[in-house]
């Protein structure tokens, strides 16, 4: 581990207590416990900490989705999209556990669903079926670009302190997700829309964004007295106080049978046939940004998290990148066959790392959970985003402390590290953060005399980035 991670999370303790036997010890030699100097009880805990900081996607990607994937109205395929979303996740998640042993879980990505429904389906006027057809085949082509090794350089050409700041901004964004959530859809709503400046800080008089506020001094409090799980808890704890109080309505049953997606399963592969000479650009536009987006969105991810997590070595790489990269691109593609939008890793791993989880086995309790979700749907769905809010709030403080091995005393590394930091939370994308940090760096390099410093490769991922920023001028407006 670095120095700068070990400042940022601390390794749990070592396992200690009597060894495994049986299937136990099969599994701790599996994920490779006495390594990463981890436990069940570590590992399960964080799994469970990540999957509830993540849950809300369960409704929210099916929220956003049915207003452009229907057959009659809006939402008429809302529980079949609750279950594309928690297939798609648990498939993605545990092929990170089982592909490359990490602690990093995977689900329909946030924006890009958006980008889906409203810019390629409504105003492009393509089909929802020939929309899935482009996930699928960004999904295939993302296959192949990790079977030939080039997303894993492309990992290792993102400069060093840029991915610092990707884990900074990251934090950033948690937090600015965890207190900006609609008070109108359950969030805290410690941060408002307003016309004069654009954000600013919401009411104590909402009682969500109350209750969010005293979730946070008592995680705080938790994390603080070290308990185990203090994120956790504190997801618990303001969801039960939400309920208690009649803020948040308490969950309306215990189990429920979910509904197989037979109007959505295969739909990308029959969209391929609706591809013609009049939509065919629309398509091929549409398809490359879901692939600019999906790669760099998990290229800052990994980078980021993996730089928290102590992951990257002393070259900058993430070992075993490709398997974990392949697990991505596997999620993207089983997700357009189920019929969601794409697949990536999430930031709200973070959550789970915080609470100690370093291998596979902490995915795999998440990949797990989504297909237990899918039984128990009413509860998760009654957790209410203010009470996300404590824990993602207290993993941006944990992820911010890494600022300061920055090298802000050189601008050449200060600007685009300070780009990548701000548009990260502000254009509400860890592709936007990443592709301004990354066309910064190897300008101001040339700006002082200093282009040997840039690689042929960082060079290649600044024209990728001007060129996807093309495509969605072009053809997005």
């Amino acid at each position: 581990m670095t120095s700068e991670t070990s400042e940022t999370i601390k390794p749990p303790p070592p396992p200690g207590g009597p060894s495994y036997s049986g299937w136990q010890a099969a599994l701790a030699r599996r994920f490779k416990f006495a390594e990463y100097r981890t436990n069940f009880r570590t590992e399960m805990l964080a799994g469970l900490t990540t999957f509830m900081t993540m849950g809300y996607i369960l409704v929210v990607n099916p929220l956003i989705l049915s207003d452009a994937i229907f057959l009659s109205q809006p939402r008429d395929l809302f529980s079949e999209l609750i279950f594309a979303t928690a297939v798609s996740a648990a498939i993605g998640t545990l092929m990170m556990a089982l592909l490359a042993n990490y602690p990093f879980a995977l689900a329909p990505g946030m924006g890009i669903n958006a980008f889906f429904a409203y810019s390629v389906v409504l105003q492009l006027g393509i089909s929802w079926q020939t929309a899935l057809s482009c996930v699928l085949v960004e999904g295939i082509i993302f296959i192949l670009l990790t079977v030939s090794d080039l997303r894993r350089h492309l990992i290792t050409a993102v400069p060093e302190g840029i991915k610092i700041a990707t884990t900074v901004g990251i934090g950033l964004f948690l937090a600015y997700i965890g207190l900006g959530s609609s008070i109108e859809t359950g969030g805290a709503g410690l941060i408002v829309a307003n016309e004069a400046t654009k954000t600013a800080f919401g009411s104590f008089r909402e009682p969500a964004t109350l209750l969010a506020t005293i979730g946070i001094f008592f995680t705080a409090f938790l994390m603080l007295r070290r308990v185990k799980g203090a994120l956790l808890w504190g997801v618990v704890g303001t969801a039960l106080l939400g309920w208690v109080l009649g803020v948040a309505a308490p969950p309306t049953g215990l189990v429920e049978i979910p509904q197989f997606p037979v109007h959505l399963f295969g739909q990308s592969v029959r969209g391929l046939a609706g591809i013609n000479a009049g939509n065919f650009w629309d398509f091929f536009a549409a398809m490359l940004v879901f692939l600019f987006v999906d790669m760099f969105d998990t290229i800052g991810t990994l980078a980021g998290v993996g730089k928290q997590a102590g992951y990257i070595d002393e070259n900058g790489e993430l070992p075993r990148a490709n398997q974990a990269l392949l697990a991505d691109a596997i999620g993207t593609t089983a997700g357009a066959i189920v019929g969601t939008s794409t697949v990536t890793t999430y930031v709200e791993s973070a959550a789970g790392i915080s609470e100690g989880g370093r291998t596979g086995f902490t995915a795999l309790v998440v990949g797990v959970l989504f297909i237990v979700a899918l039984l128990f749907g009413p509860i998760f769905e009654a957790i209410p985003a203010f009470a996300t809010a404590p824990a993602l709030l207290i993993v941006g403080v944990l992820m911010m402390m890494s600022v300061v091995y920055i090298k802000w005393d050189d601008l050449t590394e200060a600007i685009p590290a300070f780009l990548t930091i701000f548009f990260i939370p502000m254009g509400f994308s860890i592709a936007s953060g990443l592709s301004a940090g990354l066309i910064a760096y190897p300008i101001l390099k040339i700006f002082q005399g200093r282009q040997r410093e840039v690689s042929l490769v960082t060079w290649i991922l600044a024209a990728i980035f001007i060129a996807r920023y093309a495509f969605i001028t072009f053809r997005f407006g």
